[in-house]
Formats: C-alpha cells, structure tokens, sequence
C-alpha cells in the first residue's frame, strides 16, 4: 500500500508504525553491515599494499636473477629452459563471502613447480636457470595474491558506497518521512476524537434539555 493511500485512521497508523520499525531495523543492520565492511577494507587495503611493496621487490629480484642467467647461459640457453616448461601457470577463481560480499580467492595452480615437472634437463643448464626459474614463481605468486587483494578491496570499495547510499536514505528520507506520517495520524486522530467527545457532549446536553423539557 503506498504512503499517500494511508488513512489517519487505527489501521492505518499501524501499517505506519510497521513500516516504520522495519525501516529502523534494517539502518540499523545495514549500519553494522557498514562498519563490518569498512573494518575489513582497512585490514584488506594495509595488508593490499604489504602485497603490492614485496611485489614490486619480488619483480626487482626476478628481472636480476634473468639477467645474471642470460648471463651465465647466454639469451638461448633461457629461452630454451622456457620453452621447456610444458604446464602454464595459472589459477583457479572463487570466492567467499564477507559480510554479504563476494571477494575473490584465486588459487595458484601449476606455479611453483619441482625441477622434474620443468621439463628442462638438470645436467644441462647451470645453478642460475633455477635460481631465476624460482624468483620468477615467487613473483606469479605475488602477482596472484595481490590480485585477489586488491579485487577484494575494489569490491569492497563498490559495495560500502552502495550500502552508504541505502543507509543514507533511510536515515535521511524514508524514517523521517514515515516518522512525519505518523505524527500527522497521531495528531489527525487526537482532533478527531477530541471532536468526537464535544460532539457527545452536545448530544448529551441536547438529550438533558430533553429530558428535562418533558
């Protein structure tokens, strides 16, 4: 039933009063919703950046190791062990849920590898190929853990202004439009019922007059 079609009648000041303490409970979930969220995007933004600083100095220590094995193996001797790598790293992607809101959890897969699985002969390359093999893993593994930190905080980020905006409305519109309804049936219903009461005074006193005219 929409607002404007309420009576200032006693079924209606309680379809107002209903709408009104479901307004208020769900601010005041939404409210907790929100301080949950925002608790956990500061937790998720500090560790975000932690990720990102040993990434960068992850991708600093690969691009080193590389060169020292181009180095050592010559261009061809790394292109070589590359190619030789027969399974591509990558990740599964999930989620879970915090406070509502799907974050992504992305699985490594095939990442970190043992010197059987890549595929090019111990014997034939030096100490340096592996060296560069692992910093490089460990930098796909930095790569994929920032990822779902900071995909978690931008989605974070998209469903606190959302909530932000809910909980605004019901602060700021629909619980004092409602609470502003309620007081209009309040009023209109204590002028109703003052009339009703001098309507029954007259009618007593008429009947009085009566009574006593006979």
């Amino acid at each position: 039933m929409p607002v404007d079609d309420i009576k200032p009648t006693r079924s209606g000041l309680l379809i107002v009063r209903r709408r009104l303490a479901l307004a208020e409970r769900v601010h005041r979930l939404l409210s907790m919703k929100l301080d949950g969220m925002m608790l956990e995007l500061v937790r998720l933004t500090e560790e975000a950046a932690r990720e990102r600083r040993a990434l960068e100095e992850k991708y600093a220590g690969a691009r080193e190791m590389a060169a020292v094995a181009t180095m050592m193996e010559g261009a061809t001797g790394v292109l070589l062990a590359a190619l030789s790598v027969e399974a591509s790293p990558s990740c599964t992607a999930g989620h879970r849920n915090v406070f509502g809101v799907r974050l992504p959890d992305l699985e490594p897969v095939m990442v970190k590898k043992t010197l059987d699985q890549r595929g090019y002969g111990i014997l034939g390359t030096s100490s340096v190929i592996d060296d560069a093999a692992d910093a490089y893993e460990e930098l796909l593994m930095a790569i994929i853990a920032t990822a779902e930190l900071e995909g978690g905080v931008k989605r974070l980020l998209d469903e606190i202004e959302k909530t932000r905006r809910r909980v605004n409305a019901l602060e700021f519109k629909v619980i004092p439009e409602l609470t502003e309804i309620r007081r209009f049936i309040d009023d209109q219903r204590d002028e109703m019922e003052r009339q009703e009461w001098t309507r029954l005074r007259r009618i007593k006193r008429i009947k009085a007059k009566r009574g006593a005219g006979l």
